[in-house]
């Protein structure tokens, strides 16, 4: 088994898209006009359109109505990113604080409320976890 991808469902789709490309600096790969990607080397953000709903059973998703998982993205200077975040972030969560366990982060929220990470790993065990 191999995770590939998350999926966020939203009612802004050209919203949504636009804001993770900006952030992340990855171009989306549209299929539709109801479907998007933005791939990186380890993992896909896939965004749906609430039209794409039904396509699974009508109901099972809603948008903008995460409290519970957080996106994460590792990033080479969580310091760096989050100044260049500023303009296009409304909503800092934490501003860049080393957790506990090693990594730098800095969370924030998207366009639909979602809780997004950009961490850098800074301590040795950290960095030994996440090297490549």
């Amino acid at each position: 088994m191999n995770f590939v991808s998350v999926r966020i469902i939203t009612g802004a789709i050209a919203r949504l898209v636009d804001f993770y490309e900006r952030v992340t600096g990855v171009p989306a790969d549209w299929s539709t006009e109801d479907f998007a990607e933005i791939r990186t080397a380890s993992a896909t953000l896939a965004i749906g359109s609430t039209r794409t709903v039904p396509l699974f059973s009508p109901g099972s998703a809603g948008p903008a109505d995460n409290r519970s998982v957080i996106l994460e993205f590792l990033v080479d200077d969580v310091d760096g990113v989050y100044e260049n975040l500023t303009g296009i972030v409304e909503e800092f969560v934490k501003e860049p604080t080393t957790m506990p366990w090693g990594n730098r982060s800095l969370l924030f929220r998207d366009p639909d409320g979602n809780l997004v990470n950009f961490f850098t790993p800074v301590t040795p065990g950290a960095v030994e976890k996440f090297a490549r």
